[in-house]
């Protein structure tokens, strides 16, 4: 069913759970569902949610599974390509539903036939108030609703009515079905809710057989039981639908289960925006390249950034299940990112910002080969060879002409060792006509090599990385970062701001960087940590055969501040 480790976290929702297997409720099955709306691409809020679902059948096994249920009841905003690619992200995560998908619209003909059982029981009538009419005559929370002057229509008005509204005899908006509950309920979502209405579109998998739809409100709970989900699990903004959900399922018959619903909070995360109404924003507005975008937290993007389906369980295994909102920090998922990436990504060798480095004593046509590790964390990884010339490399950021304090790095008259090589002092900065330093004129002392410590001098306290200037390649790198500047860009933004306001223009960055020639080989879609540098990730959209283009996914933890 899935290749993602079995794990038993302890949370209110698996202490309920592990109560009913117990008491062999439901004859001691489990059967949760993943129920995404394909009308956009998923996000990380939506891993929390697979996790748990998934996660929770893997646990209870033999006796659980889970279902993937699209709520396709709105064809307005639902497309296939969306369908695609949320089958996609869930098997990435590592998760299968088997024999078990399943869509609103399979259920469309058993849902129209409970409908008209409310209509016959007195349960549900027709409106002719339009949507906005309904919403003015709901009330408030200290104010009863207003009746429809529809509401006492009989069961054969509204059988008749209700028939023609499937026939196709009405315009949109000009008649809706309700059900029949209590417009004084302190509960809003009681107060006759709306369960079909009109919509003449048309449907990615039904195409036009259907011009009534049923709401969510109304599919979700009666679908559920169709299934004969035992536990549906929904993030918090449900718990005021749980009466509803409960009406359904006690007042419509010949249902094979009676389901219940449960709920836990969503996932808050720091310097991004977990709303698919936003996201489709930044995608719309151009403000991204689109729905995968490294940059977006939506499942394809992260994939493309590198992040691993490991290290997003991790994450939501570690932030847990509570009762109340809170908010998580970015920093908390890249930490499970690099816990994961350290112990299997390759290492290379890799320069951002170059530097030249001219060792002016190394001999002119020599060119030797230094045996680097590829994974000090994988001894099976082997090594590799990079060849060393008396032209170099470095990053601009391990020089410094006016060192602050504690910096270890290379200075002019310093000395600072080249790992796997030998120690390098700098002897002269060469400028161009502008002023800007060009290149660094350095000498090597042969006999530091292997790690020997020099002799006669202070120890060399600083190690930096480099490539060799004739056999590297120029690659282009994109530098992802946070998607806004602000941990929380919609508090940040109020009721009559705009969050994109906070988007952090510096987001991406992109520069043709210097790489040892073993990365021409790197076929898209694996994972680098370019050393004393970060991870990353050879980009598998556009990437291509020996022009591997590569993502940051996270940078390595840097304790040093940078130089002002």
């Amino acid at each position: 069913m899935s290749d993602a480790p079995v794990s038993a976290p302890k949370d209110f929702i698996r202490e309920m759970i592990a109560a009913d297997v117990a008491a062999e409720r439901s004859g001691g099955w489990v059967i949760t569902r993943f129920p995404p709306e394909p009308n956009g691409y998923l996000h990380l809020g939506h891993a929390k949610s697979i996790c748990l679902n998934f996660g929770l059948a893997l646990e209870n096994a033999p006796h659980a599974r889970c279902h993937l249920r699209f709520d396709d009841t709105n064809p307005t905003k639902e497309e296939t390509e969306y369908v695609e690619s949320i089958k996609e992200d869930v098997q990435w995560l590592g998760f299968s539903w088997g024999d078990h998908l399943h869509f609103a619209s399979d259920y469309f003909e058993k849902l129209y036939h409970f409908a008209i059982q409310l209509i016959e029981k007195g349960l549900a009538y027709v409106d002719d108030q339009t949507l906005e009419e309904v919403r003015a005559n709901r009330g408030t929370l200290t104010a009863p609703g207003v009746c429809s002057p529809f509401r006492d229509r009989s069961p054969a008005e509204n059988l008749e009515l209700f028939a023609r509204m499937r026939a196709g005899d009405f315009p949109e908006g000009a008649k809706i079905l309700r059900a029949k509950i209590d417009m004084a309920s302190p509960n809003m979502n009681l107060r006759d809710p709306v369960i079909y209405r009109i919509l003449k579109a048309h449907h990615h998998r039904t195409a036009d057989a259907w011009c009534i739809y049923p709401m969510y409100d109304y599919a979700h709970p009666l679908s559920d039981a169709l299934e004969e989900i035992t536990h549906s699990l929904c993030t918090l903004e449900f718990e005021h639908h749980r009466p509803l959900y409960e009406w359904l399922v006690d007042h419509v018959e010949g249902l094979p289960a009676k389901p219940y619903q449960r709920e836990f909070a969503r996932l808050n995360l720091t310097y991004t925006v977990l709303s698919k109404r936003k996201l489709l924003a930044l995608v719309k507005e151009g403000f991204v390249s689109g729905w995968d975008d490294p940059r977006m937290p939506t499942i394809s993007g992260i994939r493309r950034r590198g992040y691993t389906p490991a290290a997003v369980r991790a994450f939501c295994e570690t932030v847990g299940l509570t009762k109340f909102p809170s908010v998580s920090e970015l920093a908390l998922l890249e930490h499970c990112v690099r816990e994961d990436l350290n112990k299997n990504a390759l290492r290379v060798y890799g320069v951002l910002r170059p530097l030249k480095v001219v060792l002016t004593n190394y001999p002119e046509n020599q060119v030797e080969e230094v045996e680097l590790v590829n994974n000090p964390e994988d001894p099976s990884a082997g090594t590799r060879k990079v060849p060393l010339s008396r032209e170099l490399y470095i990053d601009a950021e391990d020089f410094m002409e006016n060192p602050v304090a504690d910096f270890f790095r290379l200075v002019p008259g310093g000395e600072v060792r080249l790992k796997y090589a030998f120690c390098i002092t700098c002897e002269e900065v060469i400028r161009d006509a502008s002023g800007g330093i060009v290149e660094l004129r350095c000498t090597y002392d042969d006999a530091t090599r292997r790690g020997a410590k020099p002799v006669g001098r202070p120890k060399v306290k600083g190690t930096i990385h480099w490539v060799s200037a004739a056999h590297a390649l120029d690659v282009e790198v994109r530098l992802y970062d946070k998607l806004f500047t602000v941990a929380q860009p919609e508090e940040a933004a109020g009721e009559n701001g705009n969050f994109t306001d906070y988007l952090n223009p510096q987001a991406l960055e992109v520069v043709t960087a210097k790489l040892e020639p073993s990365v021409a080989a790197a076929a898209p879609g694996v994972h680098y940590q370019f050393e004393r540098v970060g991870y990353f990730f050879t980009d598998p959209k556009e990437s291509q055969p020996g022009k591997p283009i590569f993502n940051r996914t996270v940078p390595l933890k840097d304790s040093f501040p940078k130089a002002k």
